[in-house]
């Protein structure tokens, strides 16, 4: 169940990926991050990653008795948050410096291409080639039988991604989650301003859009959060990338529907700092920031076919650099 936050703390997320089936790397961060003290678990719709998600939150749980919710991303729609990079190593001359295995937080690129299990869509690398040989397709787990899914995973949460233009096909989803009587704590709604290629969106119209979202799912009687999502998979991880979820949270924060305001879209260990202390969201979701700090030390282990947690001292530097890294979050 995805508990309540008092009024001194802040709803914090986890963000592992909608398309991210590294399943030793995800057990991890959730172990790490359960123990560090997160509220909620955003996962790709798979059982296996599921599974793996779970493996890590009741390691975590026995010793340091948290127990975050397990949300799962969705989509009604074609989503940059659901892709992959892709391109043919055998194409690459032998010269090259290689900057897109330097750009990769995951480690995802090698000689021998892309490693599609280690690849969650950042989009760090496209624009990396120098010969523009890196492209993304699209990596939807849940697209296919969203009601199977949702039966043989049993989420607490889920996170839809959608488009301001999407209206219809949004209603198809919610109409999925409604016949598939699946019990949730809330519905996180994700729905970014520059996720259309042809013309970008104003402020304005993303309101008007999370609004005609509200008339929709009221009647479903479940928590809402709205996650502003600044600068949805960029690729970006500047400590700057936070400005883009902030301004659009203080143009159109205290406008938007009832429910919980997260922020997402670029976050990462500054967000707090460039916010005005007197005017806070709710909630705020880490996916990259939070991920890439942890790379390093879960690279260790995996090279040796370990899990994390099999090396105590490794272990609790994790959960202490997570613990920092989340700590103006926990005492807002």
């Amino acid at each position: 169940m995805i508990k309540t936050k008092n009024k001194k703390d802040k709803w914090i997320k986890l963000i592992c990926g909608a398309s991210n089936e590294d399943i030793v790397a995800i057990e991890d961060l959730c172990a790490i991050y359960t123990a560090a003290g997160v509220d909620c678990i955003d996962v790709a719709a798979e059982e296996s990653i599921v599974r793996a998600a779970k493996k890590g939150i009741e390691w975590a749980k026995k010793l340091f008795k948290n127990s975050p919710g397990l949300m799962i991303s969705i989509s009604d729609g074609n989503d940059i948050h659901f892709r992959k990079a892709k391109f043919d190593p055998f194409k690459c001359p032998p010269y090259c410096p290689r900057p897109c295995e330097k750009v990769c937080p995951t480690s995802a690129i090698d000689n021998f291409g892309v490693k599609k299990s280690k690849c969650y869509g950042c989009g760090r690398c496209l624009n990396s080639c120098p010969l523009n040989l890196i492209t993304d397709y699209e990596y939807n787990l849940s697209k296919d039988d969203l009601a199977s899914t949702l039966q043989k995973i049993k989420p607490n949460a889920v996170e839809i991604h959608t488009d301001i233009k999407r209206l219809d096909s949004f209603i198809k989803v919610v109409s999925i989650l409604k016949s598939s009587e699946t019990k949730l704590d809330k519905i996180s709604i994700s729905c970014g301003l520059n996720q259309s290629a042809k013309k970008s969106a104003q402020p304005e119209d993303l309101l008007k859009a999370l609004w005609e979202r509200y008339e929709i799912l009221n009647e479903l009687n479940i928590p809402l959060i709205w996650q502003l999502d600044g600068r949805p998979m960029s690729g970006d991880l500047a400590p700057t990338t936070s400005r883009d979820a902030i301004n659009l949270f203080e143009k159109i924060g205290s406008d938007l529907p009832p429910g919980l305001v997260q922020l997402a879209g670029g976050t990462n260990e500054k967000t707090y700092e460039l916010l005005k202390t007197n005017n806070l969201p709710d909630g705020i979701a880490f996916g990259s920031s939070a991920r890439k700090i942890m790379q390093p030390i879960i690279e260790f282990a995996h090279k040796n076919n370990k899990k994390l947690y099999e090396y105590p001292d490794k272990m609790a530097l994790a959960i202490k650099k997570a613990e920092k890294f989340l700590e103006p979050w926990k005492s807002s």
